[in-house]
């Protein structure tokens, strides 16, 4: 296992894999601030906060940062976390008029608040938003998205005071802040400490932001009269301050803040902000040897770190001298509440350009950018390290500035596969380049990359053909052309890289141990490097100046093995472009590696010009035992693992319910994804080219024979029958892994996956990988990004951290150097293990699965049988029986020694067969009768394609008729009819839907009435697979309890609801074809709110009807319509008719021409006439919506309504404040008790001694009489009404006495 690490990283581009960065932007304008004259712009930077609890695992901030980098005004924040996908992470804050400061962002975590300060040279801004912690109750978080918390970033009032603040003093002066830093008191106060033009320093402070206060500023500076009185000095006095502050830092020590300011002047000052004075100064040229002629530096590049170490605050200051920086490293010591600073070490660097460094307790860490703008990066253990040596970090190179194309490849197709390789390009850089190749006609949108792909082809092509003058070319000069514009499109491409990978700076978590190189258009990561690459990749001069190596604790051995790696590099030196090539075409085309070697070496040998080999000769001389170092190395190239290992097997300790949640998102982000897909690709393209120069070292050794050998004949017959074709295995193996990890997925329907995983469930392949449906379209997945999010991560994170506590910290370099190793060896063809083609299988990857097979056919020797069956599997699916049974058959040889075919064969479970019968029965079965056969395969293939391709559904029907079998035709009806519903949301699928069921019908009413039943399809329709385990789930996990599933008849009246359902469906969508998309799947209740929306109101009457649902929503909905028809104008009349014309109206002959409106009225009156019901509740209703837009009810309504219920239109008159209304009501209502009237109110006998009791509404009407006599306006009405009222109380006293008298 190749997991020993050396001291040296390598960086992993995490690029964006999307065309379009979804920042929000925010603009933030303050009034009064306009652009400063003459105001400088400060160069773009870079930085990154790390959350407190990042190594925590079961935090819901485990492995989170902010990272964020500022240009001119603009400053652009995004959340990024390795364990899950952060939605709505990133927004672009715009200060208009303003330049952020040097310094100028700093992020601040509370207990429930993240809290983000922005100094810019004319304001302060600070945006409050909430934890982590708070936006989600539990800890446990399991889902696979989470919100960012910049999601409600846009509800903040940017401008408000409490967010936003003018610089006091600021406006109007030709003078800036140059620098700045930022924190938050322990009382939630934010503080800017702000570098002034004239030297000292401002304070600006910020009241908490949830109290109420004032803005307060201080201004820390030396007690010179000049100073006191110079504030923001102008420029020609500021040119000659000499401590002026070129870096600025700040910390909380105990109950005070102090600020730490390195001056032009190159002094170090430490300020107390509670005392407002000056505690500390140190001169930093004290700590530089010969630093003579330096004080008229002036030092813009000067810059400042702190960090917390366990025994104190240390402080780094680099001094910027050409040729020789240097980086000093000092520890605040306090004594007595007096101040002073112990040195700890000096480190020197003869880089030019410092971009960024950052401090931890342990190393200083830097990027530069040297004078070729090649980006450099080191860092430096500043304590222990005597020697003053940088480990190196193998940063990644820019992409090669010519593709190169052979003799029998097509240009374009190159350029393609170069260009859209996952490791060169970003996204955003091919986007940009292409805007500029077609000359900015028009702005790409949010594409896809295999449709940007086709814009890009399209565009270089158009171009070609453009310039094109000639009818006739040879097929020479046409290849020449398409070299010609696609290199130019190539080196646009190249440029906008260039400019992405510019570096702006660099963070380190001091929780996690994670780096990132920040640059301006992604972020990178840097990962250890394995000891066997760190040799391979070292610079010159750091390899020949290694005296031992990790792999090996024996000196000597270690010794030799430095000298062979030194001998490999001489080797890959000599080996040029073309023939690197050529060896790189053998191992695609299968041709022997060690007949390739054999041919490099003759080509090193025939044109060597510059005596290489005989360097290489020299330095063989030097090696004193080659075999044992040959075999350390191939040792720790070679991947295989230790049988008794088992990743996820029954042996692993399964821990917890919470770390089991937690370890379940562990590394599951896109971004992780990509990170340790791309390092496993890194590692084996290493690899591949190591073993191809030790190859043909090899075969050098061979050639040299006695001259190098001290040993003689023995070790060359070992190195030619062991170690040659150990390496060539291994050289074959490591180019399988380059291959795969850069081969792309295929993007295949869901219904192709799922119409596969019936088919996997027929074999009883239960451990298949489960289909992954967070795979973004965006994304280029490759096919070991495919096989890690599905299958292997999980694997992978429960053998690293099977014993893992739930309070261990995750340290970034153990964690990722185990994961990559633990994937390369899961991909490893050497291994038993097969999960990754059982992957590809799964996803119907059959191209890619096929590529596989072929690679690895001629020389692996492990896995023989599956790969067959796999094969075969591919054949299969590709519609070529014949050979995927002349597959099958070849695999069944291998099934009693392969562990994934005995696991097909399910030989556990039914030990009484033997497994090779068992294998034939599964891939050939016998047992069922041939027509069973043939339905099974064709309601497969009918349930798994699509129903516009293929629709083996009507083959099913007529299959079944024939048979006379019409209830299994009616279910073959009624489920298409569903599909069709769901699937095909057209006016044409609708059609076909309605078709369906009425077929269906058909064929329940051939069958006697007792029999005319269905069941009820299943969704997806995944019941009777044939050959289903009924112990496993269509995943492949193990049911808890026996599957049960809940069966549905249907009868004939159901399938009747259905169809009249579906017809109204297919009547709405041909009213109004957009309905089309969402009616396919439509409930009756939804249906009912979409017709009435439309104005089909006799559907929606009869849908009502058949599945008894209310029918005030329909009467509602026409009454709504009447109303905006009766105040609409002549445009809205127009449009009535077509709806009312899919309405049944009245037989009614009208004399006179009549309005939409009219019309209208007409059918909500005829609805109410032949839809009655007692309690008059439509009635209810329809005056309740009038009422509610204020419109007067028609006297019909009136009259209808008060024959059924006159108290219920009381109380809608008094719920609406119709007095008047409601106090004539209430008279008639009266009347008609007294006799006059009465059949208008629908009472039968008015008041007397022989008719039945009457009654009056008299809650209501006490409530009409308060109200009225409240007012005077109404007191008429009020008289008439009380008057009214004692006339029927003196009559009902009067007929209670006949009453009375009368018994």
């Amino acid at each position: 296992m190749a997991a020993v690490l050396e001291r040296s990283f390598l960086e992993i581009c995490g690029f964006e894999r999307e065309t379009l960065h979804r920042f929000r932007d925010v603009t933030v304008k303050l009034p009064g601030v306009s652009a400063l004259p003459g105001g400088g712009k400060f160069p773009d930077s870079a930085g990154a906060f790390h959350y407190e609890e990042s190594g925590k695992l079961l935090s819901v901030t485990s492995n989170r940062f902010i990272h964020w980098c500022t240009s001119g005004d603009r400053v652009q924040l995004v959340e990024q976390s390795l364990d899950t996908n952060l939605l709505n992470n990133a927004v672009r804050l715009q200060l208009s008029h303003c330049s952020v400061l040097p310094g100028g962002v700093q992020v601040h975590e509370t207990l429930n608040n993240v809290v983000i300060l922005v100094s810019t040279n004319q304001s302060v801004h600070r945006l409050v938003l909430p934890h982590p912690s708070r936006m989600y109750r539990s800890e446990l978080v399991t889902e696979l998205h989470m919100q960012s918390i910049f999601t409600d970033v846009g509800k903040l009032s940017l401008q408000d005071s409490s967010h936003s603040v003018l610089i006091p003093s600021s406006v109007g002066q030709t003078g800036s802040p140059s620098s700045s830093t930022s924190w938050l008191s322990q009382s939630g106060e934010a503080h800017y400490a702000l570098a002034s033009p004239a030297g000292g320093i401002m304070v600006v402070s910020l009241p908490p932001h949830d109290t109420q206060g004032s803005v307060s500023v201080l201004e820390l500076k030396r007690s010179s009269m000049m100073q006191r009185l110079s504030g923001w000095m102008p420029s020609s006095i500021r040119a000659e301050q000499r401590d002026l502050v070129l870096s600025l830092e700040a910390t909380q020590l105990e109950e005070d803040s102090f600020i730490f300011a390195l001056c032009r002047d190159h002094k170090l000052r430490m300020w107390s902000f509670r005392e407002q004075a000056c505690l500390l100064e140190a001169d930093m040229l004290d700590y530089m040897p010969a630093c003579r002629g330096l004080q008229r530096l002036s030092g813009p590049g000067h810059r400042l770190a702190l960090t917390r170490c366990p025994s104190g605050l240390c402080v780094c200051v680099y001094l910027a001298v050409p040729q020789r920086g240097q980086f000093t490293v000092l520890q605040l010591v306090s004594s007595e509440s007096r101040y002073s600073l112990d040195h700890v070490s000096s480190v020197f660097t003869t880089q030019e350009t410092l971009v960024d460094f950052a401090l931890t307790s342990t190393d200083i860490w830097a990027v530069w950018v040297d004078d070729s703008n090649t980006t450099v990066v080191k860092y430096i253990d500043f304590e222990h390290n005597t020697a003053g040596q940088w480990n190196q970090v193998f940063v990644q190179p820019p992409p090669e500035e010519e593709v190169h194309i052979g003799v029998d490849q097509d240009p374009r197709e190159t350029y393609l596969e170069v260009l859209f390789s996952p490791l060169h390009f970003t996204a955003s850089a091919i986007v940009k380049a292409l805007q500029i190749y077609r000359r900015g006609s028009e702005r790409i949108t949010d594409l896809s990359w295999d449709s940007l792909k086709k814009e890009v082809t399209v565009a270089v092509e158009s171009e070609l053909q453009s310039s094109v003058t000639e009818f006739e070319f040879s097929q020479e000069e046409y290849r020449q052309l398409q070299v010609e514009f696609w290199s130019k499109f190539y080196a646009c491409c190249l440029q906008y890289q260039e400019v992405q990978s510019l570096p702006l700076g660099l963070t380190v978590s001091q929780n996690t141990g994670l780096v990132c190189l920040l640059k301006k258009g992604f972020v990178s990561f840097l990962l250890p490097c394995f000891a066997v690459d760190h040799l391979y990749l070292s610079y010159d001069e750091y390899l020949f100046s290694e005296e031992e190596t990790p792999i090996t604790e024996d000196p000597d051995l270690g010794r030799d093995v430095l000298q062979l790696v030194q001998c490999l590099r001489l080797v890959s030196d000599a080996v040029s472009g073309e023939m690197a090539y050529e060896m790189e075409k053998a191992l695609e085309h299968l041709h022997s590696p060690e007949r390739a070697a054999d041919l490099v070496l003759e080509n090193m040998l025939s044109n060597d010009n510059g005596s290489v080999v005989e360097d290489i000769q020299n330095k063989l001389q030097d090696v004193r035992n080659p075999m044992p170092a040959m075999m350390v190395l191939l040792r720790e190239l070679d991947l295989e693992t230790d049988p008794d290992l088992d990743l996820g097997g029954p042996g692993t300790l399964i821990p917890g319910l919470n770390l089991r949640i937690s370890l379940s998102q562990l590394l599951g982000s896109s971004s992780a994804v990509s990170v340790v897909c791309q390092a496993v690709c890194h590692m084996t393209m290493t690899r591949t080219l190591f073993c191809r120069d030790l190859l043909i070292l090899q075969k050098l050794y061979l050639r040299f024979g006695d001259n190098v050998f001290l040993g003689g004949g023995s070790q060359l017959l070992q190195l030619q029958q062991e170690l040659i074709p150990r390496c060539s295995s291994l050289l074959s193996s490591y180019y399988l892994l380059k291959h795969i990890s850069q081969s792309l997925a295929s993007s295949v329907p869901i219904d192709i996956i799922d119409a596969n995983l019936q088919h996997l469930t027929v074999l009883e392949l239960s451990d298949t990988p489960a289909v992954s449906t967070s795979r973004s379209v965006l994304s280029p997945q490759t096919v070991v990004e495919l096989f890690y999010q599905t299958a292997a991560r999980k694997l992978i994170i429960s053998q690293v951290y099977s014993q893992q506590q739930s309070d261990s910290p995750l340290r970034w370099s153990h964690m990722i150097s185990n994961v990559v190793v633990l994937l390369a060896q899961l991909l490893w063809p050497s291994n038993p293990g097969f999960q990754f083609p059982e992957c590809l299988m799964a996803n119907c990857q059959y191209t890619q699965l096929q590529e596989y097979v072929r690679l690895v056919g001629p020389w692996c020797q492990v896995n023989i049988g599956s790969c067959r069956f796999m094969l075969g599997q591919c054949y299969l699916a590709d519609g070529e029986g014949q050979k995927a049974l002349q597959c099958f058959q070849e695999a069944a040889t291998e099934v009693e020694k392969e562990e994934f075919l005995l696991k097909l064969t399910g030989s556990e479970e039914e030990e009484a067969a033997t497994p090779r019968l068992q294998y034939y029965n599964k891939v050939r079965p016998r047992n069922l009768p041939v027509h069973h056969q043939v339905v099974g395969i064709i309601e497969s293939r009918a349930r798994g394609l699509d129903l516009l391709a293929h629709n083996y559904y009507e083959l099913l029907y007529a299959f079944h008729i024939n048979r006379h079998n019409y209830r299994k035709a009616g279910t073959v009806m009624f489920e298409l009819g569903m599909r069709l519903g769901r699937e095909v949301r057209t006016q044409l699928g609708l059609q076909k839907q309605v078709n369906c069921y009425l077929a269906a019908l058909n064929c329940l009413r051939l069958i006697r009435p007792e029999y005319a039943w269905i069941v009820q399809p299943a969704p997806g329709a995944v019941y009777e697979r044939p050959g289903a385990s009924p112990k496993r789930s269509s995943d492949g996990d193990f049911s808890s309890e026996p599957v049960k599933r809940q069966v549905d008849i249907l009868e004939l009246k159901d399938l009747e609801k259905e169809y009249i359902l579906s017809r109204s469906r297919l009547t709405l969508a041909q009213h109004h074809p957009p309905s089309a998309a969402i009616a396919g799947s439509a409930s009756a209740v939804e249906m009912v709110a979409l017709l009435v929306q439309t104005g089909l109101f006799d559907s929606a009457l009869s849908v009502c009807q058949t599945f008894k649902l209310n029918l005030t929503s329909v009467f509602e909905g026409l009454t709504f319509k009447c109303i905006k028809l009766q105040f609409g104008g002549e445009e809205s009349q127009s449009d009535a008719w077509s709806w009312l014309a899919a309405n049944q109206l009245s037989s009614v002959v009208n004399t006179k021409e009549s309005s939409a409106t009219d019309e209208a009225w007409q059918l909500l009156a005829s609805y109410l006439h032949r839809y009655a019901s007692a309690t008059g509740q439509h009635q209810r209703s329809v005056i309740n919506k009038l009422l509610s837009h204020g419109v007067p009810l028609p006297d019909w309504l009136i009259k209808s309504y008060k024959e059924v219920d006159a108290a219920s239109l009381l109380r809608l008159y008094l719920n609406f404040d119709l007095l008047d209304a409601a106090a004539e009501l209430v008279l008639e209502y009266v009347e008609a008790l007294l006799g006059r009237g009465h059949q208008y109110f629908g009472i039968e006998r008015p008041l007397s001694a022989t008719s039945s009791s009457v009654w009056l509404p008299y809650t209501s009407i006490d409530q009409l009489l308060q109200t009225l006599s409240e007012t005077q306006t109404n007191s008429q009405i009020y008289n008439e009404v009380r008057d009214k009222l004692a006339d029927y109380h003196r009559l009902v006293e009067q007929t209670t006495k006949r009453r009375l008298v009368s018994r």
